[in-house]
């Protein structure tokens, strides 16, 4: 019988890792030898549908039993159907792990042992007076993985900016009767000058 554990190095003394879909590494045992091989989990850093991609791995290396922590339903779709049989719940070293299921001390599972697979979302959340802020949520998925998240947003509420105070005319201090007409002097002679400037202008025209 060839049993397939999942394991966080590759060899017998490594620990079962509890996830299938996303395990490390993949130690296959001889249950009568108890000579292994070990390889890779190259489903490990798939965005989607590790599960199914780790369980055809399985039996593409001739695998009769999985050993793991738990199975998730896209794995639990894959290796039933073919006929490998599939104990969870398992712990210690993966020595160890195939010894309690040639003892009976592992149940097979018949259905899969963990939901769906939750998913993440991001949110917007809408904050006070009309402010918005982005939020990231974890929601959980239906169906393969996928998944719809619910976030709550911090809002950045926008203050209004405080408004400039006008600069208020200062009141000019009364003029005496005298300097009211020496301005008024001054006016006058500048219009008398002006006068004569223009009335000079005149004339010159008149005479071309």
């Amino acid at each position: 019988m060839r049993i397939c554990v999942t394991a966080t190095a590759g060899d017998l003394n490594a620990q079962v890792d509890p996830k299938f879909g996303r395990s490390p590494y993949f130690v296959f045992v001889d249950s009568d030898t108890m000579e292994f091989e070990a390889m890779l989990n190259e489903a490990i850093a798939a965005p989607g549908g590790a599960g199914i991609q780790a369980a055809q791995t399985v039996l593409n290396r001739g695998g009769n039993v999985v050993i793991s922590g738990n199975i998730g339903p896209n794995a639990f779709q894959v290796l039933p159907t073919a006929g490998v049989k599939i104990a969870t719940g398992a712990y210690g070293t993966v020595k160890e792990a195939v010894e309690m299921y040639k003892a009976g001390r592992l149940s097979e599972a018949g259905i899969s042992t963990v939901a769906t697979h939750a998913g993440m979302g991001a949110g917007v959340g809408a904050g006070a007076s009309g402010g918005m802020g982005m939020g990231g949520g974890r929601g959980g998925g239906r169906g393969r993985g996928g998944g719809m998240g619910r976030g709550m947003g911090l809002g950045m509420q926008q203050q209004p900016m405080p408004s400039q105070p006008q600069a208020q005319a200062q009141p000019q201090a009364p003029r005496t009767k005298e300097e009211e007409i020496q301005q008024l002097s001054d006016m006058a002679s500048r219009l008398e000058k002006d006068l004569e400037e223009a009335k000079k202008k005149i004339e010159e025209l008149k005479k071309r």
